[in-house]
């Protein structure tokens, strides 16, 4: 068994594709529409589904906005440098949530930004590298 992928449901498709792959670097792997249940799929992601987890971007026609609820947690993604990877989405006009800086009670370097939708999006820095901002 693996995950296939995660889905989140967007009020505005092609803002949510340009976050994704503008903003966050992934790509747009496959878009559908699905005129008999007036919805688009997009699956998006940083290598092919073949190969690991994606994000599907649904959208439903004609809605435009969705309470996220207080179940939903965040998606976790692992950069090199979380303070480069802030700064990246702070010029492409990205919200950052949490700037980059070790977890509390911990050494992990995160930082949480958001999406279009108001979704939570961790930064996670790999293990391997230094805590200097530089």
């Amino acid at each position: 068994m693996r995950i296939l992928h995660t889905m989140l449901r967007v009020g505005d498709l092609e803002k949510s594709i340009a976050f994704y792959t503008s903003v966050l670097g992934m790509k747009l792997l496959r878009r559908n529409d699905y005129p008999g249940g007036k919805f688009t799929l997009a699956f998006v992601g940083f290598q092919d589904e073949t190969e690991g987890a994606v994000l599907e971007l649904t959208y439903n026609w004609g809605v435009d906005r969705y309470d996220l609820g207080n179940a939903y947690g965040h998606i976790a993604i692992e950069v090199e440098d979380a303070y480069r990877a802030c700064e990246q989405v702070r010029q492409c006009g990205g919200k950052i949530i949490s700037e980059a800086g070790p977890m509390k009670h911990g050494t992990t370097i995160l930082a949480f930004i958001e999406d279009p939708d108001g979704y939570k999006i961790e930064f996670i820095q790999r293990k391997n590298r230094s805590t200097s901002t530089t």
